[in-house]
């Protein structure tokens, strides 16, 4: 259904949708957005899931959708909004998503493409083989019992503690790779059992492994910070996350949320939480509520499975590239830039209207983009601001960009995630035959292998946005800055 109802622009980044467009919105909807973006987010019911997130209980300042913006469940992917921890507010599943912690990690090594580029077949060859992928694909790591439940209360240093990556790796990972307050026991036996022979797996659709080249450097001060230090040098990037336990919590918590939920009229109502919602999918419990305290303990849980994930395919990522090159990867500078969830809620201090007030931010679709100062922020880092990482599809190229104090003014500190799906899976198969797909990206110089012919069909970039249109506009209106760009060599998608 195309949005019909008001849009006012604010500059040429930004358009409102105004609190008085519905009698419940408690605030206004902000979108991301250039003039040439619009007529793909009016076409589904995104904006109207915006205008539902602005209704939530204890919703502050604005609801908030980014450039990559289309139809969730709930909350439009490339959603943002932060709710008042003290008052009232309440935790939502449907603005984390099923893929809890789906996120990006950026390697950066000392290699320049001319090293690389007659075995580029080999490197995706052997990745293929070291990190399973597809539709239920199961990894090399197999954990149960405790061994299980310390992933999910520890996350990636329990990972590294097992052998799998190096101590400084968690120095760059975004909470450590690690969510205090994870609750392994509110993780249903079905979630962990789905969970266990998946760990290091990137899973399938739109995660993918890639090996890429710098191409520009728009910043050369916080990139070389970063360790990007030319065009040329290859870097590595990892988008998976926490698989089928992740979609399982997400959906217990969903099952149980909605027993507390029953139809009045255009609403649904909760007698025990007194919260009306505009939509079944948004069902939500105060943060406080044992409901809400559960969710909270397991999707950090799930977090840290994801961090977890990322990390043993981190490890396999250096074994590849060793095994090819016959180097050692500390010799070729095979280092974390930093690694970033886009589907995650979390407990942040921020200034609101002058009043600094404790949030519960949601950001589905949605990356974390802090400016310099934040305490949350490696040593390193706190001069420039947070690395943040924008993966495009398979054809088309990746971004580096860093945080902003306008974002912490702005956005709760939050920026887009992606390029943004324009076309259905479906309606992609039907349009882009694999075989052709293949051809054309061979014709560009990137390699792919994949698991699955019908994903490199759901994958094609023209059933993506323009992700160069997607960064630029975050970029102009000031919530992340460009660093560098990466363009793909080769490709290893589920």
């Amino acid at each position: 259904m195309t949005w019909q109802g008001p849009l006012e622009r604010l500059d040429p980044y930004r358009v409102r949708v105004p609190k008085g467009y519905k009698s419940d919105m408690r605030v206004d909807g902000i979108i991301y957005a250039t003039e040439k973006m619009i007529p793909h987010i009016v076409k589904d019911d995104a904006v109207e899931q915006l205008t539902n997130v602005a209704s939530l209980p204890g919703v502050v300042k604005h609801a908030l959708a980014m450039p990559d913006i289309h139809q969730g469940y709930g909350f439009p992917i490339g959603g943002v909004a932060a709710t008042d921890f003290e008052e009232g507010g309440v935790i939502s599943p449907g603005g984390v998503g099923y893929d809890i912690n789906c996120g990006v990690r950026l390697l950066r090594t000392d290699l320049r493409v001319e090293e690389i580029r007659d075995c580029i077949r080999e490197l995706v060859e052997a990745l293929f083989r070291n990190v399973p992928s597809g539709v239920g694909s199961e990894g090399k790591i197999r954990l149960s019992g405790e061994r299980l439940n310390r992933i999910l209360l520890e996350g990636a240093p329990y990972a590294v503690e097992m052998g799998y990556g190096w101590e400084e790796d968690l120095e760059h990972l975004e909470e450590g790779g690690g969510m205090e307050g994870a609750d392994p026991p509110s993780v249903s036996s079905k979630a962990k059992k789905r969970g266990a022979p998946q760990l290091g797996t990137l899973g399938a659709g739109n995660h993918f492994l890639e090996i890429q080249v710098v191409e520009e450097i728009y910043d050369e001060r916080v990139a070389k910070a970063f360790g990007i230090e030319e065009r040329g040098q290859v870097t590595v990037m990892i988008h998976t996350g926490s698989r089928g336990l992740g979609h399982q919590v997400c959906q217990d918590t969903i099952n149980e949320m909605e027993r507390f939920y029953r139809r009045e009229g255009r609403y649904f109502y909760s007698p025990q939480f007194d919260i009306k919602l505009l939509d079944r999918e948004l069902v939500a419990a105060p943060i406080n509520s044992r409901p809400g305290e559960r969710y909270l303990g397991a999707m950090r849980a799930a977090a840290n499975f994801a961090w977890s994930n990322r990390q043993f395919i981190t490890h396999w990522v250096r074994e590849s590239f060793e095994s090819v090159l016959g180097r050692k990867a500390d010799d070729m500078g095979m280092k974390i830039i930093y690694d970033v969830a886009h589907n995650i809620g979390k407990i942040e201090e921020h200034v609101v209207d002058g009043k600094r007030m404790k949030l519960v931010v949601h950001r589905k679709g949605a990356t974390r983009s802090f400016g310099p100062g934040r305490a949350e922020l490696p040593q390193d880092y706190k001069d420039t601001g947070q690395p943040v990482l924008i993966p495009g599809d398979m054809g088309t190229y990746s971004y580096l960009l860093v945080g902003t104090e306008k974002a912490m003014e702005e956005s709760f500190g939050s920026t887009c995630h992606g390029a943004g799906r324009v076309m259905s899976r479906r309606a992609a198969k039907r349009s882009f035959p694999p075989d052709a797909v293949v051809k054309e990206l061979g014709r560009r110089g990137i390699l792919v292998k994949a698991a699955s012919r019908h994903v490199i069909s759901e994958e094609a970039p023209d059933a993506y946005k323009d992700v160069s249109d997607v960064v630029d506009t975050t970029h102009g209106a000031g919530i992340s800055i460009k660093v560098a760009k990466m363009k793909p060599l080769g490709v290893v998608k589920g």
